[in-house]
């Protein structure tokens, strides 16, 4: 099926372009039957990647005119022996003495992935192995005249510190999600690079099989804008995936799709493959059909939801409007209740405000969430979200004690003083520990323990656990589309308890559901139909004043 190439039309140095192309091509393909050439095998699409690559190589200036590759592709395209042909061809045609090549994934094994078919390459061609030094046990191949050597390094600071090299392929990037080092790693190799212009970063990944964050979040999200225009950099960004919208409502499932994102669609992937797994994984559940989409389809997931997931988080993410900030929600709402869950030094102490929106009555939601250094310090494995969330402006990381229990307060004071907080009923609903100190500060502006209260939790929470799911089911609440709130509703685990479902931190492990339960807290106080104190307006339209 003939189709567009996702690689546009650039000035590209041809000379230096069709060279790369005819040694990439000449490379036999050392795991499949009869080893072909890539000639043989590859698509277009391959060899006008592959042209790009080093055709913005400029043989004057010694300088390459695009210096990162963001190829986003699923499985089964290919990917891992394509990045193996393209690093060897780039082994053979640097010009650098010396020069150092990267093989570098989140594992050690994953590198070797790459190296391995680098290995079965240069093993089926005489010539190559007159040429290229193999050192299997080093995990190393060198250049027996330019003494260049590619070799495997593992994805740490401290191993990539002072490199030197002026090729870097990086796999899988998705997996570098949850290090906590990975931004660090990608500041040192882009540190080395700068110095070696002749050199380029190749990046090839799967989508992520959980919610993008970290360093593949912010390097997806940079190729994406460079793509649509935003923004201009030297970067190729060959993006195989349906636009989010698209990707939404289980339109990728529909086959029509499938060439636009697997584009050895009929080659390495069968279509009869993709159904077959597409049937297996509706008969499986929610979680194989999240899994199928990420890494088949490049579907970016929204949410991680599992078999045990919170009944509400089938429904959260279209409910999600990104206009909805908490000023929007003042001034659409007629009356507001907060939730609170506080939390020690390595927790999160989060806050969540629900509004009822004027006439229709639609219950509008807006959350925030504090943190101390602390968690990021103990909580390693989700450092890179909370450092994600905090860019969004959905989550502070406090510099001093009490920087959480101020921020939350300064937002009550802001409802207060907006006349949303009910009176005559309580106005903020505390987790059962509660926390002095914030009770202290809220004494200390003038709202008294009679505006408060506490929330009982577990199986107290019942209503709000199961009514919540029915409201956005029917889009009666609408939030803010925030990714911290996301990632909260995504994490929570339900458990049933005698007759109740409960959802709880336990339940949830050290995932963190703290805004979720600061809106189930929230959600307690509003089902009680809590209502604003009357304004001057209310009262000259009451019955009563009109003549």
């Amino acid at each position: 099926m003939g189709q567009r190439s996702l690689v546009p039309d650039l000035p590209l140095y041809d000379a230096v372009a069709e060279k790369a192309l005819r040694i990439f091509k000449r490379l036999r393909v050392p795991d499949i039957i009869g080893t072909p050439t890539y000639g043989e095998v590859c698509g277009d699409w391959v060899f006008e990647f592959v042209r790009a690559v080093f055709g913005s190589y400029d043989p004057d200036t010694k300088r390459r005119m695009i210096r990162e590759f963001f190829l986003l592709v699923p499985k089964k395209n290919g990917k891992s022996s394509i990045a193996a042909a393209i690093m060897v061809t780039a082994l053979i045609l640097n010009e650098r003495p010396l020069c150092e090549l990267l093989l570098i994934a989140p594992t050690i094994a994953v590198a070797a992935i790459s190296y391995d078919q680098a290995l079965g390459i240069i093993a089926l061609d005489e010539e190559l192995g007159k040429l290229l030094h193999l050192q299997p046990h080093l995990k190393t191949i060198t250049h027996r005249i330019t003494g260049a050597i590619l070799m495997i390094k593992s994805a740490d600071p401290k191993v990539v510190t002072g490199t030197k090299a002026a090729y870097v392929l990086i796999d899988e990037l998705h997996e570098f999600a949850e290090m906590s080092r990975a931004a660090a790693v990608m500041r040192e190799i882009k540190g080395g690079l700068a110095a070696r212009p002749d050199g380029f970063l190749l990046t090839i990944t799967t989508q992520s099989k959980k919610p993008p964050a970290g360093v593949f979040r912010s390097e997806l999200e940079k190729a994406r804008a460079v793509r649509d225009g935003a923004i201009a950099l030297p970067l190729l960004p060959v993006l195989y995936e349906l636009p989010l919208s698209e990707s939404k409502d289980g339109g990728w499932k529909d086959p029509k799709t499938w060439p636009l994102v697997n584009p050895a669609l009929g080659a390495s992937v069968q279509p009869e493959f993709l159904a077959d797994e597409l049937v297996a994984a509706e008969a499986d559940g929610i979680e194989a059909l999240i899994l199928l989409a990420s890494q088949h389809f490049n579907v970016q997931i929204g949410m991680g939801l599992r078999a045990d997931r919170w009944p509400g988080a089938l429904h959260w993410e279209p409910c999600g409007d990104k206009a909805l900030t908490l000023k929007e929600l003042m001034a659409r709402s007629k009356v507001c209740a907060v939730g609170i869950d506080g939390g020690g030094l390595d927790d999160l102490f989060a806050m969540s405000v629900i509004g009822r929106e004027t006439g229709t009555r639609n219950w509008l939601h807006w959350a925030h969430a504090w943190a101390f250094p602390d968690v990021l310090a103990y909580r390693k494995e989700i450092a890179p979200r909370l450092h994600d969330f905090e860019r969004d402006g959905d989550l502070t990381i406090c510099e001093a004690v009490g920087d959480d229990v101020r921020g939350a307060v300064e937002v009550i004071l802001q409802l207060e003083e907006a006349g949303l907080l009910p009176i005559d009923s309580p106005a903020i609903g505390l987790d059962a520990a509660g926390i002095a100190e914030l009770l202290d500060e809220l004494d200390a502006v003038g709202i008294g323990e009679d505006r408060w209260v506490s929330v009982g939790q577990g199986w107290k929470l019942q209503q709000a656990v199961l009514t919540l799911p029915r409201r956005l089911k029917d889009r009666k609440l609408i939030h803010g589309a925030s990714e911290m709130m996301a990632w909260n509703v995504g994490n929570a685990k339900t458990e049933l308890k005698g007759s109740n479902y409960i959802v709880t931190k336990q339940v949830a492990g050290s995932a963190k559901i703290d805004a979720l339960m600061a809106t189930f807290n929230a959600a307690m106080l509003m089902f009680g139909n809590p209502e604003a104190p009357a304004s001057i307006d209310d009262f000259l339209s009451s019955p009563i004043m009109v003549v």
